[in-house]
């Protein structure tokens, strides 16, 4: 598509809005950049920024529906997020009492990969840049 720069955002529904806030904010270092509560719809939005200034919005509602499947579901299979120093990163989570697979080798690639989860269970993946 002619003009397509990049992501801009990446929307995520919540089911706990402060524990997900805590999550993305603490754990994985985003910052905020506008935090909206609308009224009408009972919800939070919560505008984040990570360092390569990809936003993700954050997005409670009154009763979400559970996620389908774990992470065979059709549609968004995950978010990777791309690091510098895949081992700091995983002992930074460790040590923050998050749970992390087992590094593993993308064969097609060459490069290191792992995946732990959002508060929500949502599939989140670590994969080295460099």
């Amino acid at each position: 598509m002619k003009g397509l720069l990049g992501i801009h955002h990446i929307a995520i529904i919540c089911a706990d809005y402060a524990v997900s806030k805590r999550f993305y904010i603490d754990i994985l270092g985003a910052t905020v950049l506008a935090e909206t509560f609308r009224k009408a719809r009972d919800s939070y939005k919560l505008d984040l920024v990570l360092p390569d200034n990809t936003q993700i919005e954050l997005f409670s509602f009154p009763t979400p529906p559970p996620r389908p499947s774990k992470p065979e579901s059709c549609g968004l299979r995950h978010l990777a997020f791309r690091v510098s120093d895949l081992e700091g990163a995983v002992a930074e989570l460790v040590q923050k009492g998050i749970s992390v697979e087992a590094v593993r080798l993308d064969e097609l690639t060459g490069k290191r990969f792992t995946f732990f989860q959002d508060p929500d269970g949502l599939p989140l993946e670590l994969y080295e840049s460099a």
